[in-house]
């Protein structure tokens, strides 16, 4: 069951800079930074309230948000949903016949398992399934 919105990813070309103009603009700065080699991205972590905003850099060309910035501008990437069950949700998306991008969840950034629905399915939207891990 989706619990919560957890983030939204914005893909952006100069990481420094987006950090700065999101840290003026929330009037606070970020509460974590992180490289995920798995995903070939930097990205940082402001909280605003129960949600958070995510900031994505790729670091090499075969990066997906690399890839996304070469089709279309900076801005939203994706909408993330925290689970409680991210396997479980999974194969319920599956049933009601969502594409998943991933067969089997994978580590995240901010100490997450996660999952990608396909934006075909999902109203041109990429969908991101969060789960804490414990």
């Amino acid at each position: 069951m989706l619990t919560n919105l957890e983030h939204v990813g914005l893909a952006v070309r100069d990481l420094a800079a987006a950090t700065d103009l999101y840290t003026r603009l929330l009037g606070q700065p970020p509460y974590k930074t992180e490289h995920v080699p798995s995903e070939a991205v930097d990205t940082v972590f402001f909280q605003i309230g129960g949600s958070k905003i995510e900031l994505l850099a790729g670091t090499s060309p075969e990066s997906a948000i690399t890839k996304f910035l070469d089709k279309k501008p900076e801005g939203i990437h994706h909408v993330a949903f925290e689970v409680d069950n991210i396997e479980a949700e999974m194969a319920r998306l599956r049933a009601e016949g969502f594409i998943l991008l991933n067969e089997t969840p994978k580590r995240g950034a901010d100490n997450k398992l996660v999952c990608f629905v396909h934006p075909k399915s999902a109203g041109g939207v990429l969908v991101e399934l969060c789960q804490s891990i414990a």
